[in-house]
């Protein structure tokens, strides 16, 4: 593949709104074909003898506009059907979720978990979004502070007036470096709706009459989005863990609520298990010993590890309960030794990757539709400290949007009564995408089926969690176009079983 602009010239030139990074084609009706070559290293190899090719597809920033202005260039990844002529059934693009989630190199990882019948029938199509990856990643430089390291009595939870004035004017922070780091210019258009645009284009360049779509968490946010602008170019779309079709801040909120939740099973998970974790054997000495590391953390952060990383750490791993292992031994091991152990990640905040994604999740989150009150964030802030006083905020991002240079007039539209019928799959129990949310989305998308797998409390289904029913019934709908008579319930795992001493 060949190699991008370096970073710094590609931000400079497209978002300064200078001149247009690539020349203008002379139509923009068509596409031109995709030069495919060798990959970049960020992208692993599929075993052999399969391999993986990489390329760039042009596009304008503003599709609204695209005669006039930068352009940008979105990398795309390509893994071809394994099977015979006759079993392909086309491409099936891919996004692993985000906002901010780099998909190229998911045309590999996600492509190695799917049904054989699957891979068999489809071109597997991953590419980085328009602000991810390397398609013009966004930056955002320091984001109000958000990648500094924790400083004693830090605490990511406001609490009283001077708490709250400081924790609103982070975010004006935040929004004033990610308007000075996009530009005002590019800012508006890193959003949904324009990357649902360059989907199509990714489909004309590749000469295929429709997309077939598997989208999972913010993936199903973008499928939905292109469902609602190109509805008779969807082929059979595949939307995982799904969120709901509502404004961002409001589906941060519901998320925050749901998390509550979820951390109260974990109390209990791990109070049933006193021998294993040591923290306690009922639910309300398991929150104490939680609650002891959080505070210590926050007084005196361990190497920049406080109580922002805390929170960030257990909201990972509420998400997954493969997880929760971790989180409780990593709880044991400070209590024990005064070291976050497994509760410190593996990859920091401050990592390139981390700060694209973080920048770019912020930066689409509020092109996408009108931002909060500032004094809406705050009573929900209370509203949500009532329901717990010590709640995890980690994923509350849309709430910058409260002071974001560019206002949208609308939401992005979602869904559409003339797109062909889709496959909506949820976990029951998923904190990171509630399952209220795929069902508000199945209202938007009529005749669509959703797959519910039961008993589960985890984040992302579909040839991911192992469930011969989610992956039959979505495989069949993929190969042979086969939608479910009705709403399909598959029986779930239930909570992890502990192993070990």
């Amino acid at each position: 593949m060949p190699r991008p602009p370096r970073r710094s010239a590609l931000l400079c030139a497209l978002l300064a709104g200078t001149t247009a990074l690539l020349p203008a084609p002379t139509a923009q009706a068509a596409a031109a074909p995709i030069s495919f070559d060798t990959c970049p290293d960020s992208v692993p190899r599929p075993a052999a003898p399969e391999t993986v090719e990489c390329g760039w597809v042009d596009v304008p920033l503003n599709w609204d506009a695209p005669a006039d202005g930068p352009r940008l260039r979105i990398a795309v990844s390509r893994v071809r059907a394994s099977g015979t002529a006759v079993e392909r059934r086309g491409i099936l693009l891919v996004n692993p979720g985000g906002p901010g989630g780099s998909g190229l190199p998911y045309a590999v990882t996600k492509r190695a978990k799917l049904p054989e019948s699957v891979r068999r029938a489809y071109d597997v199509i991953g590419f980085d979004p328009r602000g991810t990856g390397l398609s013009s990643p966004a930056d955002c430089g320091a984001m109000g502070g958000l990648f500094d390291s924790d400083r004693p009595h830090a605490d990511p939870v406001p609490v009283g007036p001077r708490a709250e004035s400081a924790y609103l004017r982070s975010l004006r922070a935040l929004a004033d470096d990610c308007a000075a780091g996009v530009g005002d210019e590019a800012l508006p258009h890193l959003s949904t709706e324009q990357t649902a645009r360059d989907m199509d284009a990714i489909r004309a360049a590749l000469g295929e009459r429709r997309t077939s779509f598997l989208g999972v968490s913010y993936g199903s946010y973008l499928g939905a989005a292109y469902a609602a602008r190109f509805p008779y170019r969807v082929g059979r779309m595949v939307l995982d863990s799904v969120v709901g079709p509502w404004d961002w801040y409001r589906f941060d909120v519901v998320q925050s609520r749901a998390l509550l939740r979820q951390r109260d099973t974990f109390f209990d998970w791990t109070a049933r298990h006193p021998d294993r974790f040591g923290l306690g054997d009922d639910a309300g000495t398991v929150r104490g010993a939680y609650l002891r590391v959080r505070d210590s953390l926050r007084e005196r952060p361990v190497d920049g590890f406080g109580a922002a990383a805390f929170d960030r750490a257990v909201y990972r791993a509420l998400g997954r309960t493969e997880r929760w292992a971790g989180l409780a031994d990593g709880l044991r091991t400070y209590l024990r030794d005064g070291t976050p152990g497994t509760l410190r990640p593996t990859t920091a905040l401050d990592s390139p990757d981390s700060r694209i994604f973080e920048a770019a999740n912020r930066t689409v989150k509020c092109a996408d539709g009108p931002g909060p009150a500032p004094a809406r964030v705050l009573a929900d802030l209370r509203r949500t400290r009532r329901l717990d006083p010590q709640p995890v905020l980690t994923g509350m991002e849309a709430s910058a949007c409260a002071f974001w240079h560019h206002r949208p007039a609308r939401r992005t539209a979602l869904g559409s009564p003339a797109a062909p019928p889709v496959l909506l799959i949820a976990s029951a129990h998923d904190p990171v995408t509630p399952i209220e949310g795929a069902r508000e989305l199945r209202r938007l998308l009529p005749g669509s089926r959703l797959v519910t797998l039961d008993d589960d409390y985890s984040h992302g289904v579909f040839a991911s969690r192992g469930n011969a029913c989610v992956d039959s019934t979505a495989a069949t709908y993929l190969v042979d176009g086969r939608s479910p008579t009705a709403d399909v319930r598959c029986a779930g795992p239930g909570l992890p079983t502990v192993t070990g001493p």
